[in-house]
């Protein structure tokens, strides 16, 4: 089939990083043909840049104008639209639409979460006024959901000097044999310096891989690396693809991330991690983070429950870090779990079989 994927960047790349995850399982895995129109290419094709250029080629990647362009449009009608995270479609595009000679199937791609309540409303029908069938489209943990992105499935690479793409080459010959790393990730309203101030105090050594960005965000002085303390050496990665930051979090021992997919690939990396999840004025991601842990947490134990909740509510390190061997077995569990869950094939097949 012939599938429009429409992405429109709100979020630095967490968005177009899905999008972008998305077109490449269902195109690789699944071989159908896909386009994605996006209104900020540049960053998109650096998330795509990984370390396979081939899965890339077989993606269509468009600016967004080209959807209604005079001299791009109509193009071979698709057989599914997606609105990634309820993104508008183009008016000009819908018109081609309505005069199609076959209609196509929308679909609204929501963001994901464990909340109860999404398996209510996943993949009911969203009448339009215009008439073309619209669908809502919910990802998430549960088996009546429409799965998590999955592709490619992290493997725990191996550090020799082989293995280390390029880029991070300059950063990963700086770290400290047999010292634990952390990689970071997060919006600037977390409270992270006073969180590595408290790491130094730990009596460890801790390597901290910051990702592009976040040495701006810590208000340091700029350099390939700042110690905070004799314990704490910082290191700063440049802009990398999606693939090389999935080898990264497969190289740490414990990762911050943020956003949506960031969060799932931690997870599908096998180690602890904190989720910034993205602050709403509604405390709506409360709610959202605390449905997420009654999932991850449920066959816990109780010491690791509460030094994962304490984590993720930005409690300082020394008051839980004991607990990260602990931790760390459970997060390969977890991991294990969820790949069980999605043996069907996760986001993309589940798509395709709503869609069949």
């Amino acid at each position: 089939m012939r599938w429009d994927i429409f992405c429109q960047i709100v979020d630095n790349y967490g968005d177009a990083g899905i999008c972008w995850r998305l077109a490449r399982s269902l195109t690789s895995l699944h071989g159908q043909s896909v386009r994605i129109f996006c209104d900020d290419l540049p960053t998109l094709n650096l998330l795509a840049s990984g370390l396979d250029q081939s899965i890339k080629q077989r993606v269509d990647f468009e600016p967004w104008e080209a959807s209604f362009s005079n001299n791009r449009h109509p193009v071979q009608t698709p057989d599914v639209v997606i609105e990634a995270f309820g993104c508008k479609l183009p008016d000009r595009y819908l018109a081609g639409l309505f005069i199609a000679p076959h209609k196509p199937i929308i679909i609204n791609l929501e963001y994901l979460s464990a909340e109860p309540w999404i398996e209510d409303f996943h993949g009911k029908a969203s009448p339009q006024a215009h008439g073309l069938p619209k669908y809502f489209f919910f990802p998430g943990f549960h088996d009546n959901s429409g799965g998590l992105l999955i592709d490619p499935i992290p493997k725990q690479a191996e550090t020799t000097k082989a293995h280390i793409p390029p880029a991070l080459k300059p950063t990963w010959s700086q770290l400290r044999p047999h010292t634990k790393r952390i990689s970071v990730f997060c919006y600037p309203s977390a409270p992270l310096k006073k969180w590595l101030e408290d790491l130094g105090t730990i009596g460890e050594d801790f390597d901290v891989v910051l990702t592009y960005g976040q040495i701006e965000q810590l208000n340091l002085s700029s350099g390939n690396a700042i110690n905070l303390s004799s314990h704490i050496q910082l290191l700063c990665v440049p802009f990398v693809s999606q693939d090389e930051y999935d080898w990264v979090l497969s190289q740490c021992d414990f990762n911050i991330v943020r956003g949506e997919d960031s969060f799932v690939r931690a997870q599908l990396a096998g180690k602890p991690f904190i989720w910034h999840i993205y602050p709403q004025d509604d405390h709506a991601h409360e709610v959202k983070l605390a449905a997420f842990l009654a999932l991850y947490l449920e066959s816990a134990s109780e010491s690791v429950k509460t030094a994962c909740i304490d984590a993720m509510h930005w409690k300082l390190p020394s008051h839980w870090i004991t607990q990260i061997d602990d931790w760390s077995s459970h997060s390969m569990a977890w991991r294990t779990k969820l790949l069980l869950k999605q043996g069907d094939g996760g986001l993309a097949a589940r798509l395709i079989n709503f869609v069949a």
